[in-house]
């Protein structure tokens, strides 16, 4: 371990990245430990269930990116990336298979595995990420000029879209549509093709949001929650009244109301509104500053491979910060309520096995695709 750690300091790791990481990390155990007090101790009385849980997936999350970072070459990846997509196909079918897949709340989602539930979504976000900035190193110049270039990820992404919708996950939709077209928006799609899709995909997001009965509810009560804030609106309704109740310092670390079976899911898609409660403003303030500072270097992280021309790293990293800042910005608008309700983790923050092993990889590959700039650049000086 001695070992690693000095040569994680050696390599020009981004520290500012990895402190952003820790300290979100940290503050997620802590709130995460505070929001489930109640229901651990009501369901399995044992009020520090979650928070423990949550401990072991974090120092797991360790163990795996320490793993990737150091085991898991990009250009390997970049070899095998084909395989991403027949991986992602996989997990999204294994959650139908009877005895595998659990449902929960209505949406089969989960892969009930012994001592382990494996979120598909979560999975299937970082292979198409891999996937798409293999494609966009190879097809970069075909992307900028043909229809064609552009169509073939986007049939990949409807595929998996409508995998995805009939568990049903709307909310990983969303942030896979995020993600896809903000990567090929960057490596360089005419502006006029991203507005013809995007008319095309806002319309066909509202076909889908009026399909189930569920969404349009949602939809509803996010106009006005107070108007059914017993019914539709309940969650919304809780989760601003815990903002209403955190004012500038917050209630003090472990005294909210709302996670004492107000607020649905309080230690997991409305940990923020447990965190603003009981932190208040400020608390609010540096949790959004630490999500301002992840992005902004993981995307200058990935703006410095693309100049010096390691376009799979690149567009991976991106990739990578997209997924980040798309499903943090959503979480947050969702707890606010200036975005309808969906089913999304904090990042680094909500309790959740899956997406914190998948987010600990994906910053290790933003990691290890900083330090194989650098050791390239240095072999080729070296020549």
């Amino acid at each position: 371990m001695a070992r690693v750690l000095l040569s994680v300091r050696q390599s020009g790791v981004d520290r500012p990245l990895l402190w952003a990481v820790a300290l979100l990390s940290l503050a997620g155990l802590v709130i995460v430990t505070s929001a489930s007090l109640q229901i651990g101790e009501t369901r399995l009385g044992n009020p520090f269930y979650y928070g423990m849980r949550h401990g072991l997936y974090l120092l797991a999350g360790v163990g795996v990116g320490l793993f990737v970072y150091c085991c898991v070459p990009l250009t390997v990846l970049e070899k095998l990336r084909f395989a991403a997509l027949p991986v992602a196909v996989v997990f999204l079918l294994l959650v139908f298979v009877p005895g595998l897949g659990r449902e929960v709340n209505g949406s089969t989602r989960w892969i009930a595995l012994p001592g382990l539930t494996i979120q598909a979504s979560e999975v299937v976000k970082l292979c198409f990420v891999l996937y798409l900035a293999g494609y966009i190193a190879q097809h970069k110049a075909a992307l900028e000029t043909r229809w064609k270039a552009f169509l073939i990820p986007l049939g990949v992404l409807g595929a998996l879209t409508f995998m995805l919708l009939l568990q049903p996950d709307f909310g990983a939709v969303v942030v896979l549509g995020i993600t896809a077209m903000g990567m090929l928006f960057l490596a360089g799609v005419p502006t006029l093709r991203f507005l013809l899709i995007g008319l095309a995909a806002v319309a066909l997001a509202a076909v889908v949001a009026l399909a189930e009965p569920y969404r349009v509810a949602r939809l509803m009560s996010f106009t006005d929650p107070w108007a059914d804030q017993y019914g539709a609106g309940y969650q919304l309704t809780q989760s601003l009244i815990a903002f209403g109740r955190g004012h500038f310092m917050g209630v003090g670390l472990g005294n909210s109301v709302q996670k004492l079976f107000y607020l649905p899911e309080a230690h997991t898609d409305f940990v923020f509104a447990v965190l603003a409660e009981e932190w208040g403003l400020l608390g609010v303030l540096a949790m959004l500053a630490g999500f301002t500072v992840l992005g902004w270097r993981v995307f200058r992280i990935g703006h410095g491979l693309e100049e010096r021309g390691f376009l799979y790293h690149a567009y991976l990293v991106y990739g990578c910060a997209l997924v980040f800042c798309a499903q943090a910005f959503i979480n947050v608008g969702v707890n606010m309520g200036v975005l309808p309700t969906k089913g999304l983790t904090l990042p680094f923050v909500s309790y959740g096995g899956s997406s914190l092993l998948i987010s600990a990889a994906m910053v290790a590959l933003v990691l290890r695709a900083g330090a194989e700039q650098s050791r390239l650049q240095a072999r080729g000086r070296a020549q």
